[in-house]
């Protein structure tokens, strides 16, 4: 099926399976965060995985390609980015391994039903609030803000979105990390793996990566630090690999 380009999109290769995504440079484009996400984040041989707050798709595309996982669903806010993971999905011809759904991620467990999921992802808004902001409804200020959702609400329907025992993947900011944690344990799901991703080897983490389990039991494993660049422009080898193999 052929797939339109609206103005000003662009295809961009994804290094895998031959995919390819559609983005949109002046609204909002996936960043190293999702793809450090899909290397994470696993989905086992017939589960189904839930992105919340997916974007223009890159979770469940890539996952779709890394993973075995059975099917994939992406839940999405934004009418232009629903639409354009949907078209992705289409160009890829993925249709029957993943599906794309306009909605509000505060009613996902509405939207889907409980206990619906193996694995929940979430690549979310890291800032908090929209205080300040000079256009609120800017699709980069809603990926990047909570203005549409909350760090609880989305820790909030992750427990109940996943089966007992279902896992959740997420990418936030080390600065939050606490408040990650709080809620995870107060919504019943135990944190169990975690890696903190360094830009530089001699700077402060950047990101971290959250692992938990839906009613598991307590014990937390802190992988190796992830580091991004060796020098200026020049990725590791650890980058290199969950890029490009």
């Amino acid at each position: 099926m052929e797939v339109e380009l609206r103005e000003d999109e662009r295809l961009d290769d994804l290094g895998r399976n031959g995919y390819r995504i559609i983005q949109h440079p002046k609204k909002f484009c996936f960043g190293m965060d999702a793809v450090l996400l899909s290397n994470f984040a696993k989905v086992e041989e017939g589960e189904v995985a839930l992105d919340l707050g997916t974007g223009t798709g890159i979770l469940p595309i890539l996952l779709e390609a890394k993973t075995k996982g059975d099917h994939f669903i992406g839940l999405e806010i934004q009418d232009e980015s629903a639409d354009m993971a949907k078209r992705s999905v289409m160009y890829n011809h993925l249709e029957d391994k993943i599906h794309i759904v306009t909605g509000d991620m505060t009613e996902a467990s509405d939207i889907f039903g409980l206990s619906t999921f193996d694995v929940v992802t979430s690549n979310p808004p890291y800032m908090i609030g929209g205080h300040g902001l000079t256009n609120p409804n800017d699709a980069k200020m809603i990926a990047r803000h909570e203005i549409s959702m909350t760090l609880e609400d989305l820790v909030r329907e992750t427990a109940k979105l996943l089966k007992p025992k279902g896992r959740c993947y997420f990418v936030h900011r080390p600065f939050r990390l606490v408040e990650i944690m709080s809620l995870m344990h107060q919504y019943k799901i135990e944190p169990k793996r975690m890696q903190l991703v360094y830009p530089y080897v001699d700077k402060e983490p950047n990101m971290v990566l959250i692992e938990g389990v839906r009613g598991g039991n307590p014990r937390l494993t802190v992988e190796k630090p992830l580091i991004v660049y060796e020098s200026k422009n020049v990725y590791t080898k650890e980058i290199r690999e969950i890029y490009y193999n």
